[in-house]
């Protein structure tokens, strides 16, 4: 244990700071066994897919040009499809991050004269541009779709007499964002995506229901596509890489959207029938393997930050004894200090590029400064120990990953000691 201690020490962190997280983590046992039940289901759910498909030693070689009768690239998505129980799936090394999965999957399925519809608020920031809410070259509004939106009721809840007064005969898609963004509303569970998805299709059957899954895969036992979801949509560098996947991101849903989408990626008569791997498929098969392992550690770093930061006195989403349904912790801070420092913590505790101090900056896509730690392997990685957050308020910070929980309990370690060093935040009088 003295050994341990002189590790931390070593690595930044005070033995009051060590000594605080030590209690709180005693205090998870029960709770994070719970975590460990559902990684297993979701190890053996995974692994029941790649056997199912055959997953071979061919099936890890990589291919180039067309990439026609890529064996690998064709298996993975039929493993996705079965892991994620969907008709079909568009897994590839093309698809740049989750933004552009969303933008092909929408372009994909809308025409001029659509209308998408969001029955749970803004979306993601990067996706006002991809919509048209905030006017973009490209946008779907300069396609001619149009757009709409209800908002949660303040409580979270679904506001569903709007829903029902909103949906009308051109409401093509329906987007349901699963987790929080930046923003400090509670992410959905699967049931609740299941129960929006059943009240939407009674009113109109034939409308496509998509989910934007980011942030949320392996940490139920359930998918959207379980509940009723036409089209799931995230990235690889999230959490169903496993930390592997260097790039990359799916769609998985009905068959006739996934091909939809697949001749958005590619060009119509082409579709899934090109794209070469270009020596992917290793990572790809490998990282979704690990990919419930790795959910697990990343799920109990937010636990532990939730335990952390309430108990001191900030206000984080989800609480400390809320049910998780995806990865990330929203922690308040109400001033721009805490969030710059929390993610110098983060930052200080990586693998990679641990010596360098990140700082706010004017990142493409958002409408306010952004604030991003991640000393990834990857970059950009979310699944990999990372933080960040718009620099506006309310002064949140959204915490998420950890390649393992050992990690993501550093790195809550280190944000507290520099909150604590700067007098953000002060240890309760007991606990120094």
């Amino acid at each position: 244990m003295q050994e341990m201690n002189a590790m931390y020490r070593e690595l930044g962190i005070s033995s009051e700071v060590l000594a605080y997280g030590n209690k709180i983590e005693k205090e998870l046992k029960e709770r994070f066994d719970s975590i460990d039940e559902n990684a297993e289901y979701n190890q053996m759910k995974v692994l029941l897919a790649m056997q199912k498909n055959k997953v071979s030693e061919a099936c890890l070689y990589a291919s180039s040009g067309y990439g026609y009768n890529d064996l690998g690239r064709d298996t993975l998505e039929d493993v996705y499809a079965d892991a994620f129980h969907a008709e079909a799936a568009l897994v590839r090394p093309q698809i740049a991050c989750g933004t552009h999965a969303l933008a092909v999957a929408l372009s994909g399925n809308l025409r001029p004269g659509d209308e998408l519809f969001s029955p749970v608020g803004k979306p993601y920031d990067t996706l006002e541009e991809v919509i048209g809410i905030r006017p973009s070259r490209g946008s779907l509004a300069e396609y001619g779709v149009t757009y709409r939106q209800t908002d949660l009721l303040p409580d979270g809840s679904f506001d569903y007499e709007n829903i029902k007064k909103a949906i009308n005969e051109k409401t093509k898609l329906v987007t349901i964002q699963r987790s929080k963004g930046y923003q400090t509303r509670p992410t959905l569970s699967v049931e609740r995506i299941g129960e929006l998805i059943a009240f939407v299709k009674n009113i109109k059957p034939d409308v496509i229901c998509m989910v934007d899954n980011c942030y949320g895969e392996f940490v139920e036992r359930i998918e959207p596509t379980d509940v009723g979801a036409d089209l799931i949509v995230g990235s690889l560098i999230k959490n169903p890489g496993g930390g592997l996947a260097p790039i990359g991101g799916y769609i998985a849903g009905k068959k006739e959207y996934v091909e939809n989408a697949a001749y958005r990626l590619t060009s119509p008569g082409l579709g899934k029938e090109v794209g070469a791997t270009l020596g992917v498929n290793q990572p790809f098969f490998q990282g979704f393997f690990l990919a419930p392992t790795v959910v697990a550690g990343a799920l109990k770093g937010a636990v532990f930050a939730a335990n952390i930061y309430e108990r001191l006195g900030f206000g984080v989403v989800p609480n400390a004894v809320e049910s998780r349904h995806d990865i990330i912790q929203a922690v308040t801070f109400g001033v721009p200090e805490g969030v710059i420092e929390f993610c110098k913590g983060i930052q200080a505790a990586a693998p990679v590029d641990s010596y360098v101090e990140p700082e706010p900056w004017a990142m493409p896509g958002y409408d306010s400064d952004v604030i991003m730690a991640a000393g990834a392997f990857v970059q950009g990685s979310s699944i990999e120990l990372s933080a960040d957050g718009p620099i506006k308020p309310p002064y949140a910070v959204y915490f998420q990953g950890g390649l393992t929980w050992y990690h993501a309990k550093l790195g809550i370690l280190m944000s507290l000691q520099k909150l604590i060093d700067k007098k953000i935040a002060v240890l309760p009088k007991q606990e120094a």
